[in-house]
Formats: structure tokens, C-alpha cells, sequence
């Protein structure tokens, strides 16, 4: 069975109403033993579950060092292209925004990477706009061995692609892939995404299976957090990475959490995630999945990604540009989204230390497991 067969058996309206109507009985039975349980993650997600943020919170701080110590990965990301031929209207990038439109050309993405490595970084995110004829397979293939020249640790978010074309960027480095659903509801979706390939729910869903079957060693999920109820929208997210854990065991999966933020032609949250709520996301999440890798963007004020540091967060970036360029020559017009936390590296590895942790600047070399394998 796919996860799409999966997500269509499950009865959206019935797992709602349970998340709303979850007492705090029921709660504290789910904290007795939350790991891996899908039944306790409802309840941890739920409002009846406010109550327990303050134990929930020692308690996912507790496993994050029992199981990460206190290592902090670093990352950053570089954004390829800002084309877009699909119609998102959460988005800067979406078609019909009047943006200037850029690609990186071999010169400019040579200036952008000596630009970071000065910075630090070892790990880097591949980000573009879904323009699957300028900005496909054939420029991925041209990108991706000058990229890995220079960084240990290669991530892509970009378009969904066959299965066959993640394994040929396997073979050229590629590390991890980040795909995100953004929602879970397939007429929230369709609201959302009007035009281009996007529109296709069935297909992105289907992404995560396609980029386990082509061997990539670590699988991102996520969901936008307001564009629907994102309680119900997380539990479907818990289902989809205990859905892929079963079954796609080789790879190592992570989550990232991210809120609507302001954009061009953005909208206004469905569903506000507050402060709180977002601490309680997180430490449902590590309460479930104690390996688990939690990320956290740039999208979320300093001082809130200061203190969300100690309960279950494992990566972080800093210093981030949303734009093709942005690193040599800054110009927000060509952002996909508002950055929230503005500070250098330097200042939030500074942080890091100064709440005890450890800014991880490289903790990966293919060779470690190509050697072992």
C-alpha cells in the first residue's frame, strides 16, 4: 500500500475530533509511553495537552541530549533559481508574482560558495523554484558535483523528481532530500496550488517513497504550519514518518516545522500556530520519535529559536538568504519569504555556546559510510 491508499483510509473528520476532544486522562496515559505510538502523539497534539507543555518540555529536553549530547548541525542554504511555473499563493516565488527572475549561472554559484565556506559551513541546502524545463534534471546534474567539490554534506530542496533521477544525484553526492507536503488536506492543497505541476497532490505525496526506493541516506517531511489546522496536519505528518520508518529503514528521516511567514502575495495563517503551540509541536514530536531530527529556520525570531534550542531541536541555519545571489549581492526583492532571525553565523553559534551547546559545523563524510558499506 502507498501512503497515498494510507492517507485516503484515514478518516480526517474522526481523528479530528478525537484530537479535540482528548482529555487530560488521556494525556498522562500518553506520556507514560509516547515513543512510536501514533494514539499518543494525538493526544500530545492536542489542546487538552497545554496543560502538560512545562513536563513535556523537560522531558523532550531530557532525550534530545540523551540521544544528540549537546551537537547542534549547522546548515545553510543556497538558492539555485527563483523560477517558478507553478501558482502558490503562500509563496514569493509563485508565477504571477512580477519578481526578477534569476538562475545561477557556474560563475555566480562559485562566488556564492566561496562566500559561505568563509562563513563555516560544511552542510548546504540546494533550494530552487519548481521550473522543471530551466531548472531540472539536466541543470541539477551540471550543479551538484561543482557543489559537492566544497561541502561534505548535500541536501536539495526542489521540485518532486522521478525515482530514477534521485538515484543519478546519488551517485553524484547527493545526501538528503527535503520535500514538504504543505498540507495534508487535499482540498486545502488544491486551494493553495492553482497552477503548474504542484497542483498534482497525488505526486508529491508519492515524493518520499520515490527519493527511499533511490537510496538517498536522509528524508525530510514537513507541512506549512497554518495553512490548514496544523494540529491535524502534524498527526497526519507523524503518520506519514512512522508510515516511511517502517518500510524505508535505511534512510533517516527529519521534520521541520515552519510557520506561514509574510511574502509577496502571501496570505494570512488558516490556523494561527502560536509560540506555545510551536514548543508543543516540538516536544510532541521528540516524545515520539526520540531519533528523530527536528529542524529550525530562520523564519522564527531570535529569541523564540534561542530558547527553543534545548528541547529537541537539532539543526539550525544562520546567516540565511531566501534569494539566487543572495550571499554576493543581497536584494530582498527576490525573497520567497520574510527572515525573521537576522544574525550572522557568528552571532548564532555565539548563542549556541552561550546556552551550552555545540555549533556543528561538519559531522558527515560519505566516505565514513561508502567504506562501511
Amino acid at each position: 500500500m502507498s501512503f497515498l491508499s494510507y492517507l485516503k483510509n484515514l478518516d480526517r473528520e474522526k481523528l479530528k475530533l478525537r484530537l479535540y476532544s482528548t482529555t487530560r486522562q488521556e494525556v498522562e496515559r500518553a506520556l507514560i509511553s509516547p515513543e512510536g505510538s501514533l494514539d499518543s502523539l494525538l493526544a500530545l497534539l492536542s489542546p487538552a495537552a497545554e496543560g502538560f507543555i512545562e513536563e513535556m518540555a523537560q522531558r523532550s529536553s531530557a532525550l534530545t541530549r540523551k540521544r544528540f549530547g549537546s551537537n547542534l548541525g549547522m546548515y545553510l542554504p543556497l538558492y539555485l533559481s527563483n523560477l517558478c511555473a507553478n501558482e502558490c499563493d503562500y509563496c514569493g516565488f509563485s508565477m504571477s508574482n512580477r519578481l526578477k527572475r534569476e538562475t545561477l549561472n557556474q560563475e555566480q554559484l562559485d562566488a556564492e560558495m566561496a562566500v559561505i565556506k568563509k562563513t563555516g559551513y560544511d552542510s548546504i541546502l540546494l533550494v530552487s523554484g519548481e521550473h522543471e524545463s530551466k531548472v531540472g534534471i539536466d541543470y541539477f546534474k551540471t550543479v551538484l558535483p561543482r557543489v559537492k567539490q566544497h561541502f561534505s554534506y548535500l541536501a536539495m530542496e526542489v521540485q518532486p523528481l522521478k525515482e530514477s533521477e534521485y538515484s543519478d544525484l546519488v551517485d553524484l553526492g547527493l545526501d538528503a532530500v527535503m520535500i514538504y507536503q504543505e498540507t495534508y488536506n487535499p482540498d486545502t492543497y488544491a486551494k493553495h496550488h492553482t497552477r503548474g505541476k504542484k497542483k498534482d497532490f497525488a505526486y508529491r505525496v508519492g515524493t518520499p517513497e520515490r527519493v527511499a526506493k533511490a537510496g538517498v541516506d536522509k528524508i525530510g517531511i514537513g507541512v506549512l504550519l497554518g495553512l490548514d489546522d496544523w494540529r491535524l496536519d502534524a498527526l497526519l505528518l507523524g503518520h506519514h514518518l512512522s508510515y516511511l520508518e517502517s518500510r524505508y529503514w535505511r534512510s533517516r528521516y527529519s521534520v521541520s516545522l515552519p510557520r506561514l511567514r509574510p511574502c509577496t502575495g502571501g496570505i494570512t495563517p488558516k490556523v494561527e500556530l502560536t509560540d506555545k503551540g510551536l514548543v508543543q509541536l516540538i516536544c510532541a514530536f521528540r516524545l515520539f520519535n526520540e531519533q528523530l531530527e527536528i529542524s529550525l529556520s530562520t523564519r522564527e525570531s531570535a529569541q523564540l529559536r534561542d530558547n527553543l534550542l534545548g528541547l529537541g531541536i537539532t539543526n539550525i541555519s544562520a546567516g540565511s538568504s531566501t534569494q539566487p545571489g543572495g550571499y554576493v549581492k543581497p536584494n530582498t526583492e527576490l525573497n520567497q519569504f520574510d527572515i525573521s532571525d537576522e544574525r550572522t553565523a557568528l552571532e548564532v553559534s555565539k548563542a549556541i555556546r552561550a546556552r551550552g551547546f555545540n555549533p556543528v559545523w561538519k559531522d558527515w563524510e560519505t566516505a565514513w559510510v561508502r567504506s562501511g558499506s
